[in-house]
């Protein structure tokens, strides 16, 4: 297998072209210069990559900073849809989840889970 450039590398670990940069500059991936000075994964890096234990039910690695573990704080069930509080340290995460995700994750008060978000920006704003 040839090296790889940041974009296919990002494609096949499931993260982005700016994770691999971040880990990159923090030691947590070697990569190599080609002639125009663009960085490459080599195989070897991706193979060890790919055999980290740490894996989301998709097989794809995630970002730490993406995942927060915690304990259900409260569950509120209406309709098809429902609200789940998760306590996770110093951050209080509520999730909009359907029905059946909460009952076949078994989601009560007092459950440990985690959550993982999954987005480039959130906005809050002060209406006035």
């Amino acid at each position: 297998m040839a090296d790889l450039t940041l974009g296919e590398a990002a494609r096949a670990l499931g993260v982005s072209v700016d994770t691999l940069r971040r880990w990159d500059r923090a030691g947590r991936l070697r990569t190599v210069r080609d002639e125009r000075n663009r960085r490459r994964v080599p195989a070897r890096e991706m193979t060890r990559l790919r055999e980290r234990p740490e894996r989301h039910s998709t097989g794809q690695p995630l970002s730490a900073r993406n995942r927060f573990a915690g304990v259900v704080r409260s569950v509120e069930v209406d309709g098809v849809m429902a609200l789940v509080e998760l306590e996770a340290g110093p951050f209080l995460v509520t999730a909009a989840v359907t029905r059946d995700a909460v009952e076949e994750l078994g989601l009560a008060e007092g459950v440990r889970a985690v959550a993982t978000v999954k987005a480039t920006s959130v906005m809050v704003e002060r209406g006035g």
